[in-house]
């Protein structure tokens, strides 16, 4: 089931998208909020896998909220003004609604919704993907017409955007590009490295705090442990740290 968030200042128009989320098997309703701040709390309390998220809102628009999210979950725009269209594709939105829209647009933008979501998480089957090969101390990765060698030591963390990874290196101003899916990298490394998101895997050797909801690599990188990835974690920092 993917786990619905639904965001709208106008109760009417709230009501409407529960309605809605209700009629699609695939989709679980998790909350309905009448402004971003409150959706903020949510997402960072537990697991949200897609939005529904109006555009002009009091205090903060749907736009800017989703721009300040550090790992946004699959967003769908819905809104009354049409020239928002392109920037909400700008944001990497998954779909456009705009108001008033029936069922069957729902359903349509639901479709995709549920099409991203199974991209993101199911490892790619195509035989042109290529894979990391891995050495003792280095994998090669497939970055756009070339292939990089990199030193696994010094990969800080794994960021998934879509069905691309972007790898974060030490001492690499940008980090590399590839095409693949987040399992098969995942599958591929050593121990050290954690999933902690659905979004993200990191190299615990670089990790400098863990807290409750997040994990800090330095102090301007602070990466979302999910709930579903925070068992996983406990038990590897238990054989870990020293204290009570």
């Amino acid at each position: 089931m993917i786990k619905t968030l639904i965001i709208d200042d106008e109760p009417l128009a709230l009501q409407q998208l529960a309605a809605y989320v209700s009629k699609v098997p695939f989709l679980t309703l998790v909350g309905e909020c009448q402004s971003a701040l409150e959706a903020r709390d949510i997402i960072n309390s537990e697991r949200v896998d897609a939005i529904f998220i109006d555009i002009n809102m009091p205090d903060l628009n749907g736009m800017d909220f989703v721009r300040s999210l550090v790992a946004p979950p699959l967003v769908v725009f819905t809104t009354a003004y049409s020239e928002y269209a392109i920037d909400g594709y700008k944001v990497n939105a998954v779909d456009y609604l705009l108001k008033p829209f029936s069922l069957d647009d729902f359903r349509r933008a639901a479709l995709r919704v549920k099409e991203r979501y199974e991209h993101a998480n199911t490892p790619l089957s195509l035989p042109t993907e290529p894979e990391p090969e891995l050495t003792d101390e280095n994998i090669f990765l497939k970055t756009e017409h070339k292939v990089v060698r990199v030193k696994i030591a010094d990969i800080r963390y794994i960021e998934g955007m879509s069905e691309y990874l972007k790898v974060h290196i030490i001492d690499q101003p940008r980090p590399i590009i590839m095409l693949l899916a987040m399992k098969r990298m995942e599958e591929r490394l050593p121990s050290n490295f954690l999933r902690i998101h659905r979004s993200y895997i990191v190299n615990m050797n670089h990790v400098q705090e863990v807290t409750k909801n997040r994990i800090v690599m330095d102090a301007d990188t602070y990466l979302p442990i999910g709930d579903m990835y925070k068992e996983a974690l406990n038990n590897y920092l238990a054989d870990k740290y020293l204290g009570r």
